[in-house]
């Protein structure tokens, strides 16, 4: 990999890692257990890894915003997550922070939509 494309790999990480806390958050306003939660994800175009994921799900239970159980499902005992009180108060609140952000790096960029979209055309050709 060159620096440029090392660099954006990283950027596009740091980029990456908040946004999934905030899929799997909204996520798990339906109860799932870890394989159901990143099928989800990935069926909207959001792949995680294993590795990513539980210690996600691991750290967002500790902080207090997931509740957990495991159970037997299919003669195997899997954890089934969902969110909690609080968790559902911050999933509200960083919703309307990630709402707030995206409208200003949009209009920061002086760009609506479809001008995004055409100028993401123009970079990648």
């Amino acid at each position: 990999m060159t620096l440029s494309e090392n660099l954006f790999e990283s950027l596009r990480m740091e980029l990456r890692r908040g946004s999934l806390t905030l899929a799997v958050l909204a996520q798990l306003r339906q109860e799932r257990y870890g394989y159901t939660l990143r099928k989800a994800l990935a069926e909207r175009g959001l792949e995680i890894d294993e590795s990513t994921l539980y210690p996600l799900l691991r750290r967002l239970e500790a902080q207090g915003l997931l509740a957990s159980e495991w159970r037997e499902e299919e003669k195997r005992n899997k954890r089934f997550y969902r969110l909690n009180e609080d968790g559902e108060r911050m999933l509200g609140q960083l919703l309307d922070e990630w709402q707030a952000l995206n409208a200003a790096i949009t209009a920061s960029l002086g760009l609506d939509g479809a001008k995004a979209s055409a100028m993401k055309g123009d970079a990648s050709g």
